[in-house]
């Protein structure tokens, strides 16, 4: 299909269709426009979010994320008095904190 033929299936101009190819490009067209577009062409517009790592990961990412900062001061305060776990142990520390105690609908209430 031409961009001539596009713009009369669409009822604009070709500087309007230029705009808009160049809209798309730039990552600015609105979605409205984009499926009028593909619906000039015979075409569904599919608009999906990819995660760029598996959910679950994710999830564990950001639980552990959490539980390391909301553990630091009792960490902190335990090899001041000399009482610092072996990492062995610290992780399984930090294993049971995030199943037990982590409470995991808050887990995107911070940045």
């Amino acid at each position: 299909m031409t961009a001539v033929q596009l713009a009369r299936r669409l009822g604009v101009t070709q500087a309007t269709l230029s705009a808009l190819e160049a809209s798309e490009a730039r990552g600015s067209i609105q979605l409205a426009t984009l499926r009028r577009a593909a619906e000039a062409m015979h075409c569904a517009l599919v608009y999906v979010l990819v995660p760029n790592e598996p959910l679950e990961k994710t999830v564990r990412d950001r639980a552990r994320e959490i539980a390391v900062e909301q553990m630091r001061l009792v960490d902190h305060t335990m090899l001041l008095e000399d009482q610092g776990l072996p990492a062995e142990a610290r992780e399984e520390q930090l294993v049971a904190y995030i199943r037990d105690e982590l409470d995991m609908r808050l887990l995107w209430d911070k940045p």
